[in-house]
């Protein structure tokens, strides 16, 4: 069966650890959209890696990951951590492949992308400045420069030709650029020989592997609730996180995609600016941020915390399909005496219970709450759900309940170990 992975909330979900607790059951992990914006965390024996742009799966041996044509790709981020795995003894050589098709972020998209977030002022989105936007705009827009165009870098090709265009044109955006085509061109040359052995169209590579009866888990980055057209726009990533994304961003077609795991915190997080009908502004907010060690893999930025929100999660079930839920860090909520799950939200005197599409409807919804007994007993660790606290399992249960959904894989820890998979759910089909 092929899985896809995705974030069920606003990203940060803890993806990357359920990814990598996932591959060794799968042949092929593949990326289908986002950029180095993204930040995947997974800690193996307690030694801490942090993933960009490289499918989690790559810290296991004889697994292909694959970067597909919905991914925007930044040379120096992609070599830079190839670089940090090798120098940590994981050697990446015949298993990463990178779609030809792919989209490449260039120097002038980062330059471009601080300037337009410092130009919006106080409707700033919270944008990573790291180029994705800019260059996802380029590639909607026909202009941009994609991984398989590097094959001709000769001075009159049409590579050359864009990439003048697109310089030129940023420097009569950008009045204090000088920014030159020729240093772009020449970056891009010395990185090509190093790029070259990895590119492939990868639409058909996951062809061939899936008619040999390889298994592909489909993974995405960010969250659902950031997809640029079912997100709460204009405070979303510029690509598909959704379940769709994957055959759009990969080359697959829909059916594929045999089932859909969506990650959820037992608590809800979001960085940057945007709605957040749960986010706690008290001590609690901060308990949650500081035991959770809620800060951006990527940016280093304080996550906002809050509690559960049902009404945003059924959403995100309802847009993706999703089959089950992996929950992570319950041992966040170690040693409160209740916890609280919002079931639904108020607006005015009307209580809702579907995420409004419009972003300042949902600004100004506040969150139904429903309260639950704590639980004294830690969690951190545990890898049977029947030793779990019985106020755990009843949280968890409730949270089935108003989702719709089994909680097929809780998360109790950071390591790989720290893991209950629950046999009696479709989570025994995918860890065989």
């Amino acid at each position: 069966m092929n899985l896809c992975v995705l974030g069920a909330h606003w990203g940060d979900e803890g993806k990357g650890k359920i990814v990598d607790l996932l591959t060794p059951h799968f042949g092929v992990v593949a990326r289908y959209q986002g950029g180095h914006n993204a930040g995947h965390t997974v800690y193996v024996q307690g030694e801490k890696f942090v993933l960009h742009l490289i499918p989690s799966g790559i810290l296991h041996d004889g697994v292909t990951c694959v970067i597909g044509n919905g991914v925007v790709v930044d040379l120096t981020a992609l070599f830079a951590e190839i670089d940090m795995l090798a120098s940590r003894g994981i050697d990446v050589s015949g298993r990463l492949l990178v779609s030809d098709k792919a989209h490449l972020i260039l120097p002038y998209h980062r330059e471009f992308d601080v300037l337009a977030e410092a130009r919006r002022g106080e409707r700033r989105i919270g944008t990573t400045s790291r180029g994705i936007g800019p260059a996802y705009e380029d590639k909607i827009a026909r202009r941009g420069v994609r991984v398989g165009d590097l094959a001709d870098l000769s001075p009159d090709g049409p590579l050359a030709s864009a990439i003048r265009e697109n310089v030129a044109a940023r420097n009569r955006l950008i009045h204090d650029s000088a920014m030159k085509a020729d240093d772009v061109l020449g970056a891009l040359a010395e990185l090509w020989p190093r790029l070259r052995p990895l590119v492939t169209d990868t639409s058909l590579f996951l062809h061939r592997a899936m008619k040999e009866g390889r298994r592909v888990m489909f993974e995405g980055a960010q969250g659902a609730l950031l997809d640029i057209d079912h997100g709460s726009y204009p405070f979303v990533t510029s690509s598909n996180a959704t379940a769709g994304g994957a055959a759009t961003g990969l080359g697959v077609p829909p059916r594929a995609i045999q089932a859909v795991l969506g990650v959820a915190k037992a608590y809800i997080t979001r960085v940057g600016e945007g709605p957040l009908p749960t986010e706690l502004f008290d001590e609690m907010g901060e308990r949650l941020r500081e035991t959770g060690q809620e800060y951006g893999a990527s940016t280093g930025r304080p996550r906002r915390c809050g509690w559960f929100d049902a009404v945003a999660t059924r959403y995100a079930v309802r847009i993706n399909g999703i089959d089950a839920l992996a929950l992570t860090k319950l041992d966040v909520l170690d040693g409160l005496d209740e916890v609280k799950i919002c079931t639904a939200y108020r607006r005015g005197a009307e209580t809702i219970t579907e995420m409004p599409g419009d972003t300042a409807q949902l600004a100004a919804c506040e969150p139904v709450y429903e309260t639950m007994p704590g639980w004294k007993t830690p969690t951190a660790g545990i890898t049977e759900y029947d030793r779990l606290p019985v106020e755990a399992r009843r949280y968890i249960a409730r949270l089935e309940e108003v989702c719709d959904v089994p909680a097929a894989v809780i998360s109790t820890g950071s390591d790989r170990q720290h893991t209950i998979i629950r046999r009696d759910t479709i989570a025994a089909e995918w860890f065989g």
